[in-house]
């Protein structure tokens, strides 16, 4: 049974910053490219953020050089440290493979920014 459980979330004005947590349980691959997304009222869903089984990166152009991915071995999780936010980043922000596995979608974690 795999899980995955975003945290991290919440309220900030724009330029500012959040680390979002993605807490891996279960059997999933260590092998597998993880993901970010995130969806925001009225749109849908999209890939934000990537990693590879090495640690190759890629991002959405909307985020590309405010937003870094990465696993943290010791926690079991794979973090999304966003920077220089802004206001069209607001989205529920989701974990999971990528490409996406359906039953493996979490209840996100929301991200509001607003002054």
């Amino acid at each position: 049974q795999v899980q995955l459980v975003e945290s991290g979330g919440g309220l900030v004005q724009p330029g500012g910053s959040l680390r979002l947590s993605c807490a891996v349980s279960g059997s999933i691959a260590s092998f597998v490219t993880m993901a970010w997304y995130r969806q925001a009222p009225g749109k849908q869903r999209e890939l934000v953020a990537a990693i590879e089984r090495f640690g190759s990166t890629n991002y959405a152009d909307s985020v590309k050089g405010r937003f870094t991915i990465f696993r943290d071995n010791a926690r079991n999780t794979v973090d999304l440290q966003m920077n220089s936010l802004k206001p069209e980043d607001t989205a529920v922000y989701y974990c999971n493979r990528d490409p996406p596995f359906s039953t493996y979608w979490g209840q996100g974690t929301q991200v509001t920014v607003s002054s």
